[in-house]
């Protein structure tokens, strides 16, 4: 399979170190050549792996759909423009697969944390909820989009939350009863680390997941462009995980 890898941070070089295993790298697409994304379907790219930044992401995706090249796209920040995006994917055609965390075991925690709040949801008035990140000093978003979908979730499954609340560092006593809290924190050389804690005056519940280094994230994303690839339309990690059951 060929692909271009747009954007050449860490997770870029991440992916580049992995692919050269099966994939062949025609193209990698940073800052000084960034133009050259509108010729990937001259170079016979099946699939583009894109981790950039919010305010370019939007731009990358639109490419590769007027190019008819399946996008995975790791970059968050962007999920406010999702639906502009879907118009766009009926409009050319397109394909794209978008996943705040691309690690296979990230998503199986978030698998884990859903079931967890479908059964606390009778009791949670016994039960408050905390979500805590920690990331690496570079980090430009907080909190993370990882954090996002996690609080997003256990609002999904129980009614009492309606959104949530991020906090730096430390948590404050005054917290919105109806607003999940996210405490970011930055730390240097953290690759990544999520916590969900329900908490009562008897017991506290901790689901953690732990990244201990960025192959995870390359290697779930390599896996989304062999799904991606002869598929069209709007597709997340659960659409994949749920393909392998």
């Amino acid at each position: 399979m060929n692909i271009a890898i747009i954007g050449y941070g860490k997770m870029g070089k991440e992916i580049e170190s992995l692919s050269r295993l099966n994939f062949n790298i025609v193209s990698i697409i940073d800052l000084h050549n960034k133009e050259e994304i509108n010729t990937l379907k001259d170079k016979n790219v099946d699939v583009a792996i894109e981790f950039t930044a919010p305010d370019s992401a939007i731009d990358n995706i639109i490419s590769c759909f007027k190019q008819q090249i399946p996008i995975v796209c790791g970059t968050t920040g962007w999920y406010d423009k999702i639906n502009y995006i879907k118009q766009k994917c009926n409009e050319y055609n397109g394909a794209l697969i978008y996943s705040p965390n691309f690690s296979i075991g990230v998503n199986i925690y978030f698998n884990i944390v859903k079931q967890t709040s479908k059964i606390l949801k009778k009791y949670i008035d016994n039960y408050k909820v905390t979500i805590e990140e920690i990331h690496h000093t570079q980090k430009k978003d907080s909190p993370s989009g990882t954090a996002i979908n996690l609080a997003n979730i256990i609002c999904g499954e129980i009614n009492n939350f309606n959104g949530w609340q991020n906090f730096l560092n430390n948590l404050p006593e005054n917290i919105e009863f109806h607003l999940i809290p996210i405490v970011s924190r930055r730390i240097e050389n953290v690759v990544g680390v999520h916590k969900v804690v329900f908490s009562s005056i008897f017991d506290d519940i901790t689901l953690e997941h732990k990244a201990k280094n960025r192959k995870g994230f390359a290697l779930g994303a390599l896996m989304a462009a062999e799904f991606i690839k002869d598929k069209k339309g709007i597709y997340t990690m659960n659409d994949l995980l749920n393909e392998n059951i």
